[in-house]
């Protein structure tokens, strides 16, 4: 399935929020930073990350129900998809 971007839009938001914040994690890393802190820090990069990744999949659920209903949706690649989040 092709997503067209403006309906990814929110989910780019999110992914280019944690990207900086990752980055802000690499230079905490490199100015020494504490590792407790650091470690708080990259513990949020990786939530943003996965509620990225689960966005994206409920985004895809979204259009194939709206574009081509119910019984569009295939409920084996969907199973896989959010395990693959996991």
């Amino acid at each position: 399935m092709r997503l067209e971007p403006d309906e990814m839009k929110s989910v780019i938001t999110r992914m280019k929020r944690a990207h900086g914040h990752l980055a802000t994690v690499i230079r905490m890393m490199e100015n020494g930073s504490d590792c407790e802190d650091v470690l708080t820090q990259l513990a949020a990069v990786n939530k943003a990350l996965s509620r990225s990744g689960y966005a994206l999949v409920a985004t895809g659920l979204q259009h194939c129900l709206t574009t081509g209903g119910p019984d569009s949706v295939d409920t084996k690649k969907m199973e896989k998809l959010f395990l693959s989040l996991a």
